[in-house]
């Protein structure tokens, strides 16, 4: 059986999240309502349910001389599909965080890259050098 996650988590506009989950990075819709929405992140679940302002106002930390947001949520995905992502989402006026490596040449190599949504959340896309070294230490 293949297992997919669901996550949910509030939003500030339903319009908005849904014109930037489905028109800017290419999810597809799911379910909807005027209070919330499900999209279908490469076949994850995430539920946006309408709120007022969430605060994450988390520290941030260091790995590999990069600072990263300690909130984030991410998919991994194929290099060739982190590539296409990677370009389409830099061309548009969003607050990209240029793509890195961490980890390189160790177990768990990666390309990653960080991209803001529409409520302040922080995306990451990651593609791993060797699939089979997500969870090897």
């Amino acid at each position: 059986m293949k297992t997919s996650f669901h996550l949910s988590l509030p939003c500030l506009s339903v319009k908005d999240t849904k014109k930037f989950y489905v028109d800017i990075i290419g999810a597809s819709l799911g379910r909807t309502s005027q209070n919330w929405v499900d999209v279908n992140l490469f076949g994850h679940q995430l539920t946006f349910i309408k709120a007022a302002k969430f605060n994450f106002n988390n520290p941030n930390y260091v790995f590999e001389g990069k600072i990263l947001p300690s909130f984030h949520f991410g998919i991994i995905v194929d290099v060739d599909t982190w590539g296409k992502i990677y370009a389409k989402l830099s061309e548009q006026n969003l607050e990209v965080v240029a793509q890195t490596t961490f980890l390189k040449d160790k177990n768990g190599e990666h390309l990653s890259f960080f991209v803001k949504d529409p409520n302040d959340y922080m995306l990451e896309f990651k593609s791993f050098k060797e699939p089979s070294h997500m969870f090897k230490p």
